[in-house]
């Protein structure tokens, strides 16, 4: 059974840094993309961030671009996303997930929730 496991969300103030890890267990992803979305409060989901298959290649929304870095060990079967100068409208629970990309999703983690105060 596939399963993704988000973990290092918590409650930070602004300005803050946190490391987001997710733990895929079940089959190897080394073929895959690994991306991170979140999704706060009455909004969609919403792209943060993806890392290619062999962790070539990396891409990041406008939002965080400059503030997050991800990045993957596929010894781990694990992504990480670690997030800096954290602000209040980063506050979102974060979700794993892989695929072919991000628009092509196979397996969604649970998320894990970032709560960035003022």
């Amino acid at each position: 059974q596939v399963q993704l496991v988000e973990s290092g969300g918590g409650l930070v103030q602004a300005g803050g840094s946190l490391r987001l890890s997710c733990a895929a267990s079940g089959r190897t992803f080394s073929n895959y993309a690994m991306i991170w979305f979140r999704q706060a409060p009455g909004k969609e989901r919403e792209f943060v961030a993806a890392v290619s298959w062999n962790g070539g290649s990396t891409d990041y929304a406008i939002s965080v671009k400059g503030r997050c870095t991800i990045c993957r060990d596929n010894a781990k079967n694990t992504v990480y996303l670690q997030m800096n100068s954290l602000k209040p409208e980063d506050t979102a629970v974060y979700y794993c997930a892989v695929g072919s990309s991000r628009y092509s999703i196979n397996y969604w983690g649970k998320g894990t929730l970032v709560t960035v105060s003022s």
